[in-house]
C-alpha cells in the first residue's frame, strides 16, 4: 500500500510539473486581451486594406469636427469682431467643407456610418459662443476651437502612423494639412491661452518629463547644423514657409478625392 501511494504521488507531481510548463505556452497562444488581439477583433478587411476600429473612430471624429466648426466659422464671419477672427472663420468654413466632402467619400466607400449632428459637448461649445459677447466671445472662440483642433491633431498623427488602409491614410494626410492650417489661423488671433492648455495637458499626463536639464544661466555650446555632406543636387523645397513671413499659412492645396 505504501509503495502504491508513493507511486501515485510521483505521478501527480509529474502531471503538475508538465501542466506548469505547458501553461505559459497555452497562455501565449491564446493572447486574448492583448493589444494585437484587440486590433484584430475590431478590424475588417476591405479592398484598400484592413479597416480598424481606430480608423472608423477617426472618420467619425473628422465628420463631427466639421459639423460644429463650420457653424462656428460662419458665426465668426457674421460677428467679425476683428479681422483675424473673420479670416479664421473663413478658413474654418472652407477647410472643413472640403474635408467633410473627402470624409463622406471615404466613409461611403468603406461602409462606415457617419453622424449628422454635433456631439452634445460640441453643441454646448456652440451655445457658449452664441451667448458670449465682446472680449469673452473672442477668447472663447480662440480657445475652444484651438483646444479642439489640438486634440484631434494627436488622433490624426496616430492614424497616419498606424493605419493599414490606404483611403484612411490619404484622408489623415488631408486632415493634417487642414487642422494645421486652422491651428495656425486660431493662434494668429492672439487670444489663445497656451498656459491653460499646457496645464490641462499636464493634468492628464502620468509620464515624468524628460529632456535636457533646465538652463543654468550660462549659454551651452552652439549646436552645429544638420546638413548633407558634399554638394548633392536637390530639387525639393522646404515644406514650411519661413517663420518671419507675416500671416503665413499652411498650404492646403491637394487633389480632389477620386
Amino acid at each position: 500500500m505504501r509503495r502504491i501511494n508513493g507511486t501515485a504521488l510521483i505521478i501527480a507531481a509529474l502531471v503538475a510539473t508538465l501542466g506548469a510548463l505547458a501553461f505559459p505556452v497555452w497562455s501565449y497562444a491564446d493572447r486574448s486581451g492583448t493589444g494585437e488581439a484587440n486590433l484584430d477583433a475590431g478590424t475588417v478587411a476591405t479592398q484598400w486594406g484592413p479597416l480598424s476600429a481606430t480608423d472608423r473612430d477617426f472618420l467619425v471624429k473628422v465628420r463631427l469636427a466639421g459639423l460644429w466648426e463650420i457653424p462656428a466659422g460662419q458665426q465668426a464671419l457674421e460677428r467679425a469682431p476683428t479681422e483675424a477672427i473673420k479670416s479664421t472663420g473663413d478658413h474654418l468654413i472652407v477647410g472643413h467643407t472640403d474635408l467633410d466632402r473627402r470624409t463622406r467619400s471615404v466613409a461611403a466607400q468603406l461602409g462606415v456610418q457617419l453622424p449628422n449632428q454635433p456631439s452634445d459637448e460640441q453643441q454646448g461649445w456652440l451655445r457658449e459662443l452664441t451667448e458670449a459677447e465682446g472680449e469673452t466671445y473672442q477668447r472663447k472662440f480662440a480657445n475652444l476651437l484651438r483646444n479642439s483642433h489640438g486634440k484631434v491633431f494627436a488622433l490624426i498623427a496616430e492614424v497616419r502612423h498606424t493605419t493599414r488602409n490606404s483611403l484612411v491614410r490619404q484622408l489623415a494626410t488631408d486632415a493634417n494639412q487642414t487642422v494645421l492650417d486652422h491651428i495656425t489661423m486660431l493662434e494668429s488671433t492672439g487670444g489663445v491661452d497656451f498656459d491653460d492648455m499646457a496645464r490641462e495637458a499636464a493634468g492628464q499626463s502620468t509620464a515624468s518629463p524628460t529632456g535636457p536639464p533646465p538652463p543654468n544661466g550660462s549659454l551651452p555650446p552652439a549646436a552645429g547644423p544638420a546638413e548633407p555632406s558634399g554638394s548633392p543636387e536637390l530639387t525639393s523645397e522646404p515644406s514650411a514657409q519661413s517663420p518671419e513671413d507675416e500671416g503665413r499659412v499652411i498650404n492646403t492645396d491637394r487633389p480632389d478625392p477620386s
